[in-house]
């Protein structure tokens, strides 16, 4: 029995902006001084993203910013109403792309650590898509850029557990919702790093689509504060600490070597690699970490240029890249967050 990945769909809001539009946008956002904006703008320059989307773009939601700064539960009335829809795009075109009838669905796995309400998105989806209303549901809540690998973990065990089942797997973040442009700490690297966007996909048990082969977590030592996503008075912010590249590229390669050596591969025998782009230094270091070449991971830096780091969306964006041109088996998707934690998946 082999649990398979049938399809992948993405979908970011239409509001879009260039990332020195970006910086300026949120140097006024926080009515921030002019030697800081400079900064600002000098950061945001070397981030690697050239573009990104934002669902405050979009039409009457450019009014969350102005005035007073919005209160977490106007971020969160914010993420309720533009959330579901995105989610919805995603969703059906990952059902197109699999092939698969929305009544045939039996499980839907959604992530998010961007958005928070009861009744959620995944409720919304059972209705927006015509889901059976028999649909069992899993909520993967704050667990950061690695959620579509826990939400692949749980699909793929749903999967392997139930011949007949067909999983339908939903991340979707609106980070623009959470610009902490007037604090210190991480919060200016995230503002310049962090996207909008929603992606999803078919799993189940069939004959065609890459395996679902095995995954892998890891708590790395001595990291506990180097990363956090904190919810405050205005919004969740992030603390972000210098040293994550430096963790990880001293930690990256043994787990990998130890979690592959268990399937009986080395990091040599890997085709493709699906990295999630944190930042361009993350991607660097883990990369630098494993000894893999520029072209390993530009597929990863390339999604980071186009569309920012979209957190537990970005792994999706990568593999739908990686499949558009023929993904090679075996393959590795890795992903880091708070903790700090990661989590791989083997793909063949």
């Amino acid at each position: 029995m082999t649990a398979r990945l049938l399809g992948i769909g993405t979908a970011t809001p239409t509001g879009r902006i260039n990332q020195a539009a970006a910086a300026e946008m949120i140097a006024a956002i926080g009515g921030v001084r002019a030697t800081r904006a400079r900064a600002m703008a000098r950061l945001y320059e070397h981030t690697g993203i050239e573009r990104r989307a934002m669902a405050i773009l979009d039409g009457p939601h450019q009014t969350l910013y102005d005035g007073a700064v919005p209160d977490t539960a106007a971020r969160m009335r914010t993420f309720h109403e533009l959330a579901p829809p995105l989610a919805h795009r995603a969703c059906a075109n990952a059902l197109q792309d699999a092939n698969s009838d929305p009544s045939r669905i039996t499980h839907i796995v959604s992530a998010s650590c961007t958005g928070l309400a009861s009744p959620g998105v995944d409720i919304t989806l059972i209705e927006s898509l015509g889901l059976p209303p028999s649909t069992q549901r899993i909520n993967i809540g704050f667990m950061g850029c690695h959620a579509a690998i826990n939400a692949l973990r749980s699909a793929r065990a749903i999967a392997l557990a139930e011949p007949e089942a067909r999983v339908l797997v939903c991340c979707v973040e609106l980070c623009s919702l959470h610009i902490q442009a007037a604090q210190e700490d991480g919060c200016p690297i995230a503002d310049a790093l962090f996207a909008d966007g929603a992606a999803a996909c078919v799993v189940g048990q069939g004959k065609h689509g890459v395996a679902l082969r095995h995954t892998a977590s890891i708590l790395l030592p001595d990291s506990y504060d180097a990363m956090g996503w904190i919810i405050g008075p205005t919004g969740f912010s992030m603390g972000l600490s210098p040293m994550v590249p430096d963790i990880l590229a001293c930690h990256a390669r043994p787990w990998i070597e130890n979690l592959l050596a268990g399937q009986g591969l080395a990091i040599s025998d890997i085709a493709s690699w699906a990295i999630h782009p944190g930042g361009p230094r993350v991607l660097e270091s883990v990369a630098k970490s494993i000894r893999l070449s520029e072209r390993a991971t530009e597929i990863s830096a390339s999604v980071l240029r186009d569309h920012g780091n979209m957190s537990s969306a970005t792994i999706l964006f990568i593999l739908e890249r990686l499949r558009g041109r023929d993904m090679i088996t075996p393959a590795v998707a890795l992903a880091f967050g708070p903790g700090l934690t990661g989590e791989a998946l083997v793909l063949s």
